[in-house]
């Protein structure tokens, strides 16, 4: 039977007049990791906070761990929660070791355990330094490093890789996928859908604290059903003329293009083999995941 770490059952969340979530449904399963997407006011941050039992939610019910979020209970299982919120506020004076340490005292872990934790991050050459002199990437850093104490069974990313260059991003995925693999949930909130593809398992798209669409890159392909284009390039003795279908349409004397749905996708591939021609290059261009957000969000203006 599989293991939910966290699942909302119609939870709203009301400040007032104001809904920042509406009747959202929404598992966590044990190792998977799932991105959160969503313009800015969209309910995201919100969500985590339901999450973390930090609010409660004004119906519905969220369960952390197996027990209610806001409870007495799941108080005593944050222990087992890892969370890196969006801005980052570190003391200044405190080195990076001590602030390590301060929230391992905090969380009732043991310090002996932080030098490999300073390690993993890649900051360990910064650990004696005031944090005050920590670049942005470096604060970030160390705050990665205190969501990580210990064994967290779930963590909370709200966009975790603000102020990151592309060598610590790839470590923070790396980090990601350790996680995954070692059966923790991951909740990812970002804007940053650009580097999200192969990172997770899902992805959901919130608007105006709605949730708009869920899933796998390929099953949110199938459900906007957006156009791919397939691209050839023929060799210089090949001659297209009367060889090449209506629907394959010229983009200069040696290249081809062909739009098709993710449900047509193979059986257009299949069809090149039928051309009987010299082909010298096959380019397939499939919707980003900001098309397909983008896609998303117009849907549900109409």
């Amino acid at each position: 039977m599989t293991e939910f770490h966290v699942s909302l059952s119609g939870v709203t969340k009301d400040y007032g007049k104001q809904r920042a979530v509406n009747n959202m449904d929404l598992t966590l399963r044990a190792g998977e990791c799932v991105a959160l997407a969503g313009h800015n006011g969209a309910g995201k941050s919100t969500l985590i906070k339901l999450i973390l039992g930090l609010i409660r939610p004004s119906s519905g019910k969220v369960m952390l761990l197996g027990h209610e979020a806001s409870s007495s209970t799941a108080v005593r299982m944050r222990r087992n929660v890892g969370y890196l919120p969006e801005t980052v506020a570190l003391h200044p004076s405190l080195t990076g070791a001590e602030t390590l340490a301060f929230y391992a005292r905090l969380k009732r872990q043991p310090v002996s355990a932080n030098t490999a934790l300073l390690v993993r991050v890649g900051i360990a050459q910064a650990a004696q330094r005031r944090v005050g002199a920590y670049s942005k990437g470096m604060r970030q850093r160390l705050a990665l490093a205190q969501a990580l104490l210990g064994t967290p069974k779930v963590l909370l990313f709200d966009e975790p890789t603000t102020g990151l260059d592309p060598a610590s991003r790839l470590m923070f995925y790396e980090i990601v996928r350790e996680l995954r693999n070692g059966g923790s949930t991951v909740l990812l909130s970002t804007h940053a859908l650009s580097e999200l593809d192969g990172h997770t398992d899902r992805i959901v798209v919130m608007k105006n604290g709605s949730k708009i669409a869920d899933g796998s890159m390929s099953q949110l392909r199938h459900t906007a059903d957006l156009p791919i284009r397939i691209r050839l390039k023929l060799a210089q003795n090949a001659s297209p003329a009367g060889l090449l279908p209506d629907a394959w349409q010229r983009i200069d004397e040696s290249k081809f293009e062909l739009a098709c749905t993710e449900r047509s996708k193979v059986e257009a591939i299949r069809s090149i083999g039928a051309l009987n021609m010299a082909i010298d290059d096959i380019e397939i261009h499939t919707p980003s995941l900001d098309d397909m957000y983008a896609h998303f969000l117009r849907r549900e203006d109409l």
